[in-house]
């Protein structure tokens, strides 16, 4: 019996991270009513689980002002963090030079700020180079991070 529960914990810390979809009703009480308080004025165009590093988290996508923002929440409904779309246009110089000379030889298409706990952490660009995608970040002053 207890090589069996060993076996069964080895095996759930060794399931990878995943995300799937789901319904505003699958969501627990406590996460319910951040999204309600966070989707006043906003579209939501929908909701997932994902498990990271064996912990449970809930996102809701919203669409606020004509860009998106989504969500993160864990269980008890508190927000973990917040991808925001920023038009490139109005990023610090330096965010921008930051994110420009990542891109390399692609092009900066979008860029989301990344809140935590309140102030911006980070900034992620979408790039695109020769009709494939990927992701660029720096910090808040422009400094490229892994």
């Amino acid at each position: 019996m207890i090589v069996l529960a060993a076996a069964l914990t080895i095996a759930m810390q060794q399931e990878p991270d995943r995300e799937q979809r789901v319904t505003r009703r699958d969501l627990p009480a406590a996460v319910a009513r951040t999204v309600a308080a966070q989707s006043r004025g906003a579209t939501i165009r929908g909701f997932s689980k994902e498990k990271e590093h064996g912990q449970t988290f809930y996102e809701v996508e919203l669409r606020v002002n004509g860009h998106s923002r989504d969500v993160l929440m864990d269980t008890t409904g508190a927000v973990v963090e917040v991808e925001e779309q920023v038009d490139i246009a109005t990023l610090p110089v330096a965010v921008r030079a930051g994110l420009t000379a990542a891109a390399g030889s692609g092009t900066l298409r979008s860029v989301e700020s990344i809140t935590k706990g309140g102030p911006i952490v980070a900034y992620e660009g979408h790039v695109s180079t020769n009709g494939k995608w990927s992701e660029v970040k720096v910090g808040p002053d422009g400094t490229p991070l892994d």
